[in-house]
């Protein structure tokens, strides 16, 4: 009896084995069908690249949860209530990316001014698609964008936007727009037309973008084509003077942080070496690049509310970028010809702590808010944005990509700025939109 026996207990065995065996390759392949309906964008690293038209990264970053709902990711309600006529007040950065077949205000023809690099339509990238959706926020109408009333509130005024090269991106946007019904002539470029002021006869508008990446006062070290040749010194209680020597000229301002400080840098406080971010000298403490951008974000923001100066100040959340699969380096890509949807998509934990850093020290700032007439307002771009990645150039960064014979030779992507026209024109409707009711004109 106990071949028997054996036999018996062996089968059993197989049998309990089995169905372990399925359980297992069932659960398997549910947690696969649940996690596949979220994006996950590839992890970057660190490299020291111009940052004109390119940005670096620095961790990989974990998990990526759904959806982006956190209380800390979400826009802010504070100070972004809006309503239109008489409708019931809305947060005008809360909403969703329909469809609108009206088309842009402008084009590569009727603007001469988009940069060779975000000019898509030029460039030969073949889909319009992207141009077919406006924001929507919840609860609320945002008009369109109206030039001319945008102008005669900017009579006799002037705005400049403060930062890198979204900034600039984003002042193409709405220069592109304005110059559509009334002549704007550039009255000055700095040496690598980085920084540009604009004037509008008309109405006696001056429109500037300033670049300053950092916003604080920094050494940099590049070569002709803009890649680092030596480590940043940046001071985060210092702010540069190339916009604060001419702060008190401006009426409006548009400030923001961005992915210059992911480089490695030596960080300077009252002129004294307190850390780094991706230094290899072992006798500096390495700091991250976080505690950076909150220095530096406090400054700024600091600077704005102490001023005697009064201006209205708008302060530009974090843009996200959409590369998959890879780097800007290794093949990172963004090919997709549509909006996400909420839910489909998170930010990765660098975005998500740099708008973590920027909603804490904004929200610092305007409780401080003086009796001096300042206004700061959070302009709260960036979840809306990262419903985009259809709006970048991709590949179309350069002209005609696939011209070339070798279909072997790697493409650099750009997935950070935006194709103009393109998604980044909202950006001009929700300022106009705070604008209007603003009551401080």
């Amino acid at each position: 009896m106990r071949p028997f026996s054996n036999n018996i207990n062996h089968n059993h065995f197989s049998l309990v084995f089995v169905k372990f065996a399925i359980c297992f390759l069932f659960l398997g392949l549910a947690y696969r069908l649940i996690s596949s309906s979220f994006v996950q964008f590839a992890p970057v690293s660190v490299s020291e690249a111009p940052f004109d038209y390119v940005v670096q990264k620095e961790l990989p970053p974990s998990n990526i949860t759904k959806p982006p709902v956190s209380d800390h990711l979400k826009p802010l309600h504070v100070d972004n209530q809006t309503s239109y006529k008489g409708e019931a007040k809305c947060n005008i950065f809360v909403g969703d990316w329909i469809r609108d077949s009206s088309g842009p205000l402008y084009t590569n023809n009727s603007c001469n001014s988009i940069e060779l690099h975000q000019n898509c339509m030029k460039n030969g990238r073949p889909d319009r698609d992207y141009l077919n959706w406006r924001w929507k926020p919840k609860g609320c109408e945002l008009p369109r964008f109206n030039p001319t009333s945008f102008l005669e509130l900017m009579k006799d005024k002037s705005m400049a936007f403060i930062g890198d090269s979204i900034m600039r991106n984003h002042v193409q946007s709405l220069f592109c727009t304005i110059s559509q019904i009334a002549e704007a002539n550039e009255v000055y470029h700095d040496e690598h037309y980085r920084s540009k002021r604009w004037h509008v006869p008309s109405y006696n508008f001056t429109l500037s973008v300033v670049w300053s990446p950092y916003m604080t006062k920094s050494t940099t070290f590049e070569d002709d084509n803009g890649v680092s040749t030596g480590i940043t010194q940046l001071h985060l209680d210092m702010l540069d003077s190339v916009w604060t020597q001419q702060y008190d000229n401006f009426d409006y301002v548009v400030v923001a942080g961005g992915k210059w400080f992911l480089k490695s840098a030596i960080y300077y406080e009252k002129n004294t070496i307190v850390g780094c971010h991706n230094c290899k000298d072992k006798n500096i403490t390495q700091l991250g690049f976080y505690y950076a951008y909150r220095k530096a974000i406090n400054s700024v923001l600091s600077y704005i509310m102490k001023s005697n100066h009064k201006v209205n100040a708008f302060f530009r959340t974090t843009t996200p970028d959409h590369f998959e699969n890879g780097e800007w380096d290794t093949g990172g890509y963004c090919n997709r010809t549509r909006p996400f949807e909420e839910g489909e998509v998170d930010f990765v934990d660098i975005d998500q702590n740099m708008r973590k850093i920027e909603l804490e020290e904004f929200q610092m700032a305007s409780a401080a808010q003086s009796d001096k007439g300042l206004t700061l307002k959070l302009f709260d771009t960036a979840f809306l944005s990262l419903l985009r990645p259809d709006g970048h150039p991709g590949v179309y960064r350069q002209f005609q990509p696939y011209a070339e014979k070798d279909k072997n030779v790697h493409i650099q992507n750009d997935c950070l700025h935006w194709c103009l026209p393109g998604p980044i024109d909202s950006w001009n409707e929700l300022m106009l939109e705070m604008l209007m009711n603003d009551g401080k004109h």
